[in-house]
């Protein structure tokens, strides 16, 4: 039996072919897939709008229908304004501080820039 390298190489261009087109056919499911979600985003979006204008413009008068859903719309707001409420409040520093400059380490100047206009060293708190 003799081993026909023709016949080989054939086959792997078959099966590289093959497997050429499943990528081509994977890559063209992704973008298809990635195309419908951003359209189901834009439903989603628009969905939205329309349920912040019937909210708005209903305020007083929400049917029994939504009313559920409009009181725990209502009821996340509360929780997130309670939330950022409760975020720690980042301290200024005191404008005295500010003022005060950093010391050079070297020679005992005073300045704001980051290097001592006497000596030219890096300046320290």
């Amino acid at each position: 039996m003799a081993f026909n390298f023709d016949e080989l190489t054939r086959k792997a261009k078959d099966v590289a072919n093959k497997a050429a087109d499943r990528t081509k056919d994977a890559a063209e499911l992704v973008k298809l897939n990635v195309a419908i979600a951003g359209e189901q985003k834009e439903i989603d979006k628009n969905y939205r709008a329309i349920g912040e204008w019937f909210v708005s413009e209903y305020e007083g008068e929400i049917p029994d229908a939504v009313r559920e859903a409009v009181e725990a719309v209502n009821a996340s707001k509360a929780k997130i304004a309670e939330l950022e409420a409760s975020k720690p409040v980042k301290e200024e520093p005191s404008p005295e501080v500010e003022e005060a400059g950093k010391k050079c380490p070297i020679c005992g100047a005073e300045s704001d820039s980051k290097f001592c206009p006497q000596c030219g060293a890096p300046m320290g708190e």
